[in-house]
């Protein structure tokens, strides 16, 4: 049954699949103790349903298994972004919302376990979405382990790919769980601009680019706006610097749903776009779950940490906008471009 599975979900383009039982995860409490430190900010959906993340059988009665299963976003290379109005957004958003593109390659292989197993089973599928301690309950099927930066590593795969599974009341075999192969490797630690590692396997969201450019939804600390520099959407910089990332390749599912328009987008290009302008060209993608708001709020920033006086005409009209988030980090970045070039004076 499980080399069938394994079989049909390598087929339908998934990367890595494996097995573990529907136990309690062993790192509940380590979780617990994460919601209970505020390390999760402002997202308080993750303190929600604390009691499903510790029982799977709350989620589906009679829970026997989990498969896990990866899908790699990896790019083939890093674009350059150098210029002084381009914008670098985070991999896995360079392409369509992943969420959309597994959601039919995991609905069939759900599909296909019920075959093999009989109406008497069930299975439910979720790609980010469920109350699951996914990343522990992957580790401890095997698909990878959790390194220093608090993220799966595959030994295959780098950690540049998505986690989705499958809760089933079908008894499958489990596989033997990943160990930690960080050793004395701290790249991740150290690559972090706003020191949101706090320790080996321990984030404090609060001070992630990841979470203040996509998850706050309010004014970004001014204190942690120049270590954004030009990133607009997500942070790469601690996954990028992880040495097992040599073996990572493209995934099937998402090199066909690649954005290539998303590399290196222009900065005064996107602070122009009105609302349907915001929609029409993020279409199908993560990032219009930020919104207009906080999409152009991340840009003005970015224009502050790196843009010239080319950039202050875009900067003025934003500071204009009907929406306040904007209009205030317009401000901040225009003190921020004069700060840097003050007016010469007349020689003569």
């Amino acid at each position: 049954m499980k080399q069938l599975l394994h079989r049909r979900a390598i087929d339908l383009g998934f990367d890595d699949c494996r097995f573990t039982t529907a136990q309690p995860p062993e790192t509940a409490g380590l979780y617990q103790n994460w919601i209970d430190l505020q390390f999760n900010g402002e997202m308080s959906w993750m303190a929600k349903n604390a009691a499903k993340r510790a029982q799977p059988d709350l989620i589906l009665p009679g829970a026997r298994s989990f498969i896990t299963l990866a899908a790699s976003y990896a790019l083939p290379s890093t674009p350059n972004t150098t210029a002084t109005s381009a914008g670098i957004i985070a991999r896995y958003a360079r392409h369509q919302d992943y969420h959309h593109v597994l959601e039919t390659p995991l609905r069939q292989l759900s599909d296909y376990l019920i075959q093999l197993a009989g109406p008497n089973h069930r299975a439910l599928g979720y790609i980010d979405t469920g109350p699951i301690l996914e990343r522990d309950l992957a580790q401890r099927a095997g698909l990878g382990f959790v390194g220093k930066h608090t993220n799966l590593i595959n030994r295959r795969l780098g950690n540049w790919f998505f986690i989705a599974e499958i809760l089933t009341t079908l008894p499958l075999d489990p596989d033997e769980p990943e160990p930690n192969r960080c050793g004395t490797c701290q790249r991740c630690i150290t690559a972090c601009p706003t020191q949101a590692i706090t320790a080996p396997f321990q984030l404090d969201a609060r001070l992630c680019i990841s979470y203040l450019t996509i998850e706050l939804k309010g004014s970004i600390p001014e204190n942690l706006r120049p270590a954004l520099g030009n990133r607009i959407y997500g942070c790469d910089d601690c996954l990028a610097a992880c040495p097992w990332n040599r073996f990572a390749k493209e995934g099937a599912l998402m090199k066909s749903n690649r954005r290539h328009d998303l590399d290196q987008p222009d900065l005064l290009e996107l602070l122009d776009l009105d609302d349907a302008g915001f929609k029409k060209k993020f279409q199908g993608t993560p990032i219009l779950r930020t919104k207009r708001r906080g999409f152009l709020r991340n840009v003005c920033v970015a224009l502050g940490n790196i843009g010239d006086l080319n950039a202050l005409p875009n900067l003025i009209r934003a500071s204009l906008d009907v929406e306040p988030l904007i209009a205030e980090h317009a401000r901040w970045a225009i003190d921020q471009i004069q700060s840097r070039h003050p007016p010469r004076l007349d020689s003569r």
